[in-house]
């Protein structure tokens, strides 16, 4: 049975997403930020971690994608988790009785024509969805709901108000899962790179034609700045392949000769939507 860190507390959709990826034959352990779990995966405190680094609604998790730059870690899979947010309060509580919602922020914005509907409600940020569900039963606090998934309302004991109060139905988040050695995957692939170009005419065009020309699809491009170079970009960027065929190996070697550093994050298997 594999051993995987994630962000959060038990109850988690990193958690969920860790369950559904392992289809439940999985331990998971839970750190209490982003880097934690990179640092445990690297000194092999457990078998691999899982991260969210991307939301179909409010796109992609900055943080994350600068810790996959940081540390020297392979991507090694993926999955696509349906988000459904829950209203979660302690038993004793109805809905007309809360003054106060604790969330995670990113949860709070997914629930605002919802929230809306309350009328004067005070909205309280919290570090973490489930942990937003445990500090309300702590706190004992009947005017008070928190905003999560369903299997953190189970882990905590708690009554689930008002399911999937989310504002579009169309809310997943990309997850990966990241281990200390690379894999060579089967079947459909994608290949997670990134890098920052040399100051030449035209670098940006070059860069993608090199996949262009090989008739590699592109999945995404994203530019970052670099800490402490102003007006300078590095570029996050996923392709169809993986690194063990002849294209995706030729076009990596034509994408170093344009750039000042490159680093392969890794090839895995697409991921499936989940819900």
């Amino acid at each position: 049975m594999k051993t995987v860190a994630f962000q959060g507390e038990n109850g988690a959709f990193s958690e969920l997403a860790a369950v559904k990826y392992f289809s439940a034959q999985v331990r998971t352990v839970a750190f209490a930020d982003f880097e934690k779990v990179f640092n445990a995966i690297q000194k092999g405190r457990v078998d691999c971690g899982i991260i969210p680094v991307e939301n179909s609604l409010a796109g992609s998790i900055h943080q994350n994608y600068d810790l996959l730059l940081k540390y020297p870690l392979s991507i090694v899979g993926e999955i696509k988790l349906r988000i459904s947010h829950n209203l979660i309060a302690n038993h004793r509580t109805r809905i007309k009785d809360i003054r106060n919602i604790y969330s995670h922020p990113a949860a709070l914005a997914q629930c605002q024509a919802f929230i809306k509907t309350l009328g004067a409600i005070e909205q309280r940020p919290y570090y973490d969805t489930a942990g937003s569900v445990r500090f309300v039963r702590d706190s004992r606090a009947y005017d008070s709901a928190a905003i999560a998934g369903s299997r953190a309302a189970e882990d905590y004991g708690m009554k689930i108000l008002k399911r999937n109060i989310e504002d579009n139905e169309k809310n997943f988040t990309r997850f990966v899962l990241l281990a200390k050695k690379p894999l060579v995957p089967k079947g459909a692939c994608k290949t997670s790179v990134v890098f920052a170009l040399k100051n030449i005419p035209g670098a940006l065009y070059k860069s993608l034609s090199v996949f262009a020309i090989r008739d590699i699809d592109l999945f995404k491009i994203e530019s970052r700045p670099i800490p402490g170079n102003p007006w300078q970009y590095i570029f996050y960027l996923d392709f169809a392949g993986h690194m063990g065929q002849t294209a995706a190996q030729k076009a990596i070697d034509h994408l170093k000769e344009i750039t000042q550093y490159l680093k392969v994050l890794g090839s895995y298997p697409v991921g499936k939507e989940r819900f």
